[in-house]
Order: structure tokens, then sequence, then C-alpha cells
């Protein structure tokens, strides 16, 4: 080989070494600096590597999910564990859950009885009932406002809406109900550009107007935690980096939007599909509850334009608060509800659904 060809063999070698070792300073620099809490609080944002990360710092020992009541699954990330009975959660609250997974120890059945109309509630924390006692969660609020209707608790804690349809396809439709009832909560839409929330998760992309779903089949705790070691860091900084500069140019909040209508159409047409009709209920959550100065927010108004856009059954809450409000009563404004806040919730919607005739009480019998 002639000496400009090794020359430029040599400096070839150089520059591919230098940038290996520049790679690597960067990639260690990046794997201290997310280690670091003070660091990693100063850059976290609602993002995939973010919630990683939290769900990283979590983990001693055994791999294990987010509650004690989860249970890995590889379509929708994690489920309620089934049979659950009396399970200490959150302080003094217990949580039991029937054969299915569903809140409550009440069994039901695929088939319908005859006469007895049915429901089927989807939600994420809120409707489930974290914090609150089996009894207290809205749904079985709700079921005790409605006498001989069936409500069934497909709530599961942190789910975006896209959990939820994967819910439905897979487990609600098999209960043939009169009414898929939706617990919407705008933090809800965030949740559904997510791949990593609570737990590793599915995702839809949105791609020439048709949903294809991502991130299936979900890896396991023990899986997660082994391939975390051999997940670049620099990448993940770089990823966080991306992810801030995507909402700061409104791509996300304006994709996210889009995402979510087209998630809560399919939603609408699986039900429809088997018979039920779709009604969704927004939630008023946080400091929506106690706003009467404000007729309507920003979020609730995106919502209810899309059901009104689509024609689908839309409850609103916010004025049984409200109401509750101008007579005295203190509702909790700050994290998830108390029992108060889901008896006046399953009031109002019961309320609602049967003025607008959306559920017939059966006949009494004789």
């Amino acid at each position: 080989m002639s000496l400009p060809f090794r020359r430029l063999g040599r400096r070839a070698a150089g520059l591919l070494l230098y940038l290996v070792v520049v790679g690597l300073f960067f990639e260690l620099s990046a794997r201290v600096a997310l280690s670091t809490d003070a660091f990693f609080e100063r850059v976290a944002m609602n993002d995939d590597v973010t919630w990683r990360h939290r769900w990283l710092r979590t983990q001693s020992g055994r791999p294990r999910l987010f509650y004690r009541f989860d249970v890995h699954d590889p379509v929708r990330g994690w489920a309620v564990k089934p049979d659950v009975h009396d399970l200490p959660a959150w302080g003094e609250t217990r949580v039991s859950t029937n054969s299915r997974g569903l809140r409550g120890s009440r069994e039901f059945a695929y088939e319908r009885r005859a006469g007895v109309p049915r429901i089927v509630a989807l939600g994420d924390s809120f409707t489930f009932g974290d914090e609150v006692g089996d009894e207290q969660a809205w749904p079985r609020r709700l079921a005790a406002e409605l006498p001989g209707v069936e409500v069934l608790n497909l709530g599961v804690h942190g789910y975006g809406h896209d959990q939820m349809l994967l819910y439905l396809q897979e487990q609600g439709v098999l209960y043939r109900p009169d009414v898929v009832l939706l617990g919407f909560l705008s933090d809800d839409m965030e949740r559904n550009v997510l791949a990593f929330r609570d737990y590793a998760k599915p995702r839809f992309e949105l791609r020439g107007g048709r949903l294809e779903l991502q991130n299936v089949p979900v890896p396991s705790p023990a899986e997660t935690l082994a391939a975390e070691p051999l997940r670049s860091k620099l990448v993940d900084v770089l990823e966080l980096l991306r992810a801030s500069a995507r909402w700061r140019s409104g791509f996300t909040p304006r994709y996210t939007r889009e995402l979510t209508a087209a998630i809560l159409d399919e939603m609408a047409r699986t039900a429809r599909s088997v018979g039920a009709r779709p009604v969704f209920v927004y939630l008023p959550v946080y400091g929506e509850i106690d706003k009467p100065e404000i007729s309507m927010t920003r979020r609730e108004r995106w919502f209810f334009d899309y059901c009104e856009s689509r024609g689908i059954e839309a409850l609103y809450l916010r004025q049984a608060f409200l109401d509750g409000l101008a007579a005295g009563v203190e509702f909790k404004t700050w994290g998830h509800w108390g029992p108060l806040e889901h008896a006046t919730a399953a009031a109002a919607i019961a309320e609602r659904l049967l003025e607008r005739d959306l559920i017939r009480l059966p006949a009494p019998e004789d």
C-alpha cells in the first residue's frame, strides 16, 4: 500500500477512535446525569423517558409493576389482578376484584340475564376508584342509584384511551352491554401518545387516518429491567430534548387531539358493533370542580365539541359539583376523588342517563 493510503488509513482509524471516545464520554455523562435526582427532576416531563426512569427508580429486588394488585398484560401493559380479596392499599383502604379482574367481589357472567340492563364503565384511576373502597367508587355507586341495573367497573389506574379501547375490544364487548360509559379525563389524552406511563404500554400511531397498534407485545417487568443496561442514556437525553421541542412547537398537543379523536371514534364504533350505546362523561377533577366563574373550561369545550361533531351522547357533571358548592358542600379539589365526589358524580350520571332515556330501569318484580 502506498504511503498516502497508509496515512489516510491511520487518519480514519484515529478519527474513528476519537469518535468512539467522545461517544463514550457523552454516554457516561448521560448515565451519571440521569441517575442524579437533581438533574433528572429538572429535565423530567410527561414523556416516555421520564416515566420509564421514574418506574426504574421504584425497582429493588424482585421486578414489580405499580400497585400490588397489578399484573403484567402483554397487550395492555398492565391489568388489575383477578381474585384479589381485601388487599390493603392506600392506608386503610382495601381492594377486592372478581375472577376477571373487575373492581369488587361481584361476579358477572358474559351471558346477560333476561330483562337486566347492563352498563360497562371504562376509565382510569378515577373510575377504578383509587384511594376509596370497592363500594365507594362511582360505578358501584351508580349501580345503587339505578336499582336492577348491572354496572361493571373496567377502570384501571394510569390507562390512556388507547388501553381502554383495547380492554373494551378484548373483554368489554363480551358482556354485551346496553351502554358503554367512558369516564373521560383530559389527562388521559396525553397518555395516548406515550409508550411508557405507569409501566410500558401499547400505543397507537395515526397513519393515513388509520390507527396502527405499536409496542405489542409489551415486555414483562423482568424483561424490561434486563434490557435497561443496554439502553443508551445519551439517546434518552436526546429523546428528552426532542420531546420538549415537540411540545413547545405545538406538534404534540395538536397530534394528541387528533389521535385521541381517532381512538374515541373507534371506541364508539366498537360499542355500536355489539348494539351498545356509547356515552361519554366528562369527569371534573382537580381545579375544575370549584370554578363557578367559568362556564366551561378549554378542555371541556374540546370534549363536548368532539362529542357533538360525532353524535355521541356526552354528560356534563360539573354543574352538580357547583350546585353542591353553592349549598355549602366542601369537595376535595386535589388528588383523587374521595367518597363524596364519587357519590356526587354517580348521582349526576344516573339522573342524566334516566332523563335522556339512555338506560331504563327494569320493572319491579311482583
